[in-house]
């Protein structure tokens, strides 16, 4: 339990056993009024010193209409209403109305309490040491200090301090506080390393690539903590709102007090009712609530793998009509398959042979995807001799590859070196190989769909989400994953500027609603920082994605997006439930208040009593 909790329970307890005792001695003793007033400041004064302390300060800050503020001024008014002639004492009211004040304090510091506890589950992620390696021994050491290059062992049942790649051994990585999945991931030698997992299996050696303070597990945490700073559009509302509200509320209990007082010369009952009227008047339901909902909703997808960089940024989610997804690494996994497809008179192995070596200096990814797809047949290096090697723009490589021309490329190429090709019908990227004027085949190189794609685009269809695709490839291609996954539309042939051109033209027609894109955040920033809501998904290590994008899925699956709408719909609904909770029940106590027809204890109600069920309420969204 909290420091702050358990003080506000005791000073609950304490002050409502003197309350006891101060009623017990006021009905067995014959006590004058002055006296009863005293018996009755001890638990008053008890229950309430923060907040007379709290209002005496901002009274001096000339915040003068601070929920503490109103209290003071309703409890004290209630106090001393009985020294008016005619008028009756309200001393056991006044306590009332603090002590409850103070119970709804403390549902308060419960609810961010819990909020709170969803956050720190994150810290959980840092660890208290690293295991340095230096000059042959092993060194227990902070973090921090350890530099990048350096080298640290992490043991079985330890925590990643800071990101790395794998130079010795192998084990499973539990993820879980990163990306909110509990499968482990199996990770090998040259393979990287996540700070915040934990080391399930094998001692592994690892050199470091980022410091403690700019490692995921840092970055992911600072986000999260910083994330109240960007409201959402009704928290800034519910802001604006009580600074206008409240003084209105001031000056009618005011009016209250004195006209009623002029006109029926009833000074006693008309002022015990605009301090009832002050009573009910303060905001601290919505104030509190509303951000609170928001807090826990954030708190509750960070649980999830998922990092909301702000309030106002859950609130677009939520009002999202229509869904921009980048191809390569998004909805497909952006790694190649390649499929050799060859005359009978050639192999498999010749054709790969052929192609990957004239691409053999080429750093583009489908002359890799060559490379290693060749060496899946080979196994080894060959030590062919490669010269000659000429790029032909727009149309593909010519290279010596063991003394024999070889030409590597399009249609167009074959064409211009009289040579008949095959037609091809896959769909992917087609490359034919010819050596000298001998047609060799031709390779079919695809990006293969991801596992949770077709579902993900299913469930954003099912809620009515318009579903665009922006991708640099050809026709064909985007054409081709249009239609194995069922997406609304698309716009392929794209270079990188052309696509934030084109998400600007999507959200200039797109009359109802914001517009997300989705992205692998490491070549999409310019168009992640450019739409409504930029989500950088599978990004693990990269800081592109971090600083572009407004949501981060630590999880490279865009299934996710659905879970973050969820979180950010019901996230929203809960605020507007306490937004018209609030307003509907303090505006009908504040018209009975000034009738006559709500006494002190239905005041408290209306104040305290609203502020913890709409702070309770708020609660369900650290859920998620």
């Amino acid at each position: 339990m909290k420091t702050e909790v358990r003080k506000s329970l005791l000073t609950l307890i304490l002050s409502g056993i003197l309350l006891i005792i101060a009623f017990f001695l006021d009905k067995t003793l014959a006590i004058p009024l002055w006296g009863k007033l005293l018996i009755y400041l001890v638990p008053y004064l008890v229950a309430g010193f923060d907040v007379l302390k709290e209002a005496i300060e901002g009274f001096r800050e000339r915040e003068f209409f601070g929920e503490e503020f109103l209290m003071s001024i309703a409890t004290i008014g209630a106090l001393v209403i009985g020294f008016i002639p005619g008028a009756e004492a309200k001393f056991v009211e006044a306590v009332f109305v603090m002590l409850f004040f103070k119970v709804g304090e403390l549902f308060e510091e419960i609810a961010e309490g819990n909020g709170e506890k969803s956050i720190e589950s994150l810290m959980e992620m840092r660890p208290d040491f690293a295991n340095l390696i230096k000059d042959g021994k092993t060194e227990k050491v902070d973090p921090k200090t350890v530099q990048v290059g350096d080298v640290i062992e992490i043991r079985p049942g330890e925590k990643v301090p800071m990101d790395g790649i794998i130079l010795e051994g192998s084990t499973s990585l539990n993820t879980v506080a990163i990306t909110g999945e509990s499968v482990p991931r199996y990770a090998n030698e040259e393979d990287m390393v996540i700070s915040g997992s934990i080391n399930l299996s094998g001692n592994i050696k690892v050199q470091v690539t980022k410091s403690f303070e700019e490692s995921t597990a840092s970055k992911i945490i600072e986000l999260v903590e910083n994330a109240e700073e960007n409201k959402s559009k009704s928290t800034k509302f519910i802001t604006k709102f009580a600074k206008v509200y409240t003084p209105i509320v001031v000056a009618l209990a005011v009016l209250v007090a004195l006209v009623p007082s002029i006109i029926t010369k009833d000074f006693a009952t008309w002022v015990l009712r605009a301090l009832t009227f002050l009573v009910v008047s303060c905001p601290c339901a919505l104030v509190i609530s509303v951000p609170l909902a928001y807090f826990g909703g954030i708190g509750g997808a960070a649980k999830r793998g998922i990092i909301i960089k702000g309030a106002n940024h859950l609130e677009d989610l939520a009002k999202a009509s229509t869904i921009v997804l980048d191809k390569t690494g998004t909805l497909t996994e952006g790694v190649f398959e390649v499929t050799a497809i060859h005359p009978k008179e050639f192999n498999e192995k010749e054709l790969l042979h052929l192609a990957s070596h004239a691409e053999y200096y080429s750093s583009h990814p489908i002359a890799l995807s060559l490379k290693e797809a060749y060496h899946k047949v080979e196994g080894e290096e060959d030590h062919c001799m490669i010269s000659d090697i000429e790029e032909i723009a727009g149309l593909g490589i010519k290279a010596n590859v063991n003394g024999e021309l070889v030409y590597v490329g399009n249609s167009k190429l074959m064409d211009s070196i009289g040579v008949s090709c095959e037609d091809c019908h896959h769909v992917g990227t087609i490359v034919h190989v010819a050596k000298a004027n001998e047609y060799i085949g031709h390779i079919v190189i695809s990006d293969r769909i991801k596992e949770d794609s077709k579902e993900a685009i299913a469930d954003f269809k099912k809620h009515k989400l318009q579903t665009i695709m922006l991708t640099g490839d050809t026709e064909k291609i985007a054409q081709g994953v249009k239609e194995e996954l069922g997406l609304d539309g698309y716009f392929a042939e794209l270079l990188p500027q052309d696509k934030v051109t084109k998400l600007e033209d999507i959200i200039k027609s797109t009359e109802k609603g914001k517009v997300i894109f989705v992205g692998d955040g490491i070549n999409d920033a310019p168009v992640l920082a450019r739409a409504d809501v930029g989500v950088a998904m599978g990004a693990m290590g990269s800081d592109a994605a971090i600083e572009a994008a407004d949501v981060v899925l630590m999880e490279d699956k865009i299934s996710k997006i659905s879970t973050a709408r969820r979180i950010a719909k019901k996230t929203q609904r809960i605020a507007i439930e306490n937004i018209y909770f609030a307003i509907i029940v303090k505006v009908v106590v504040l018209i009975l208040a000034a009738i006559g027809y709500a006494p002190m204890w239905l005041a408290v109600f209306a104040d305290v009593g609203v502020t913890v069920l709409a702070v309770l309420n708020s609660m369900r969204t650290l859920r998620g």
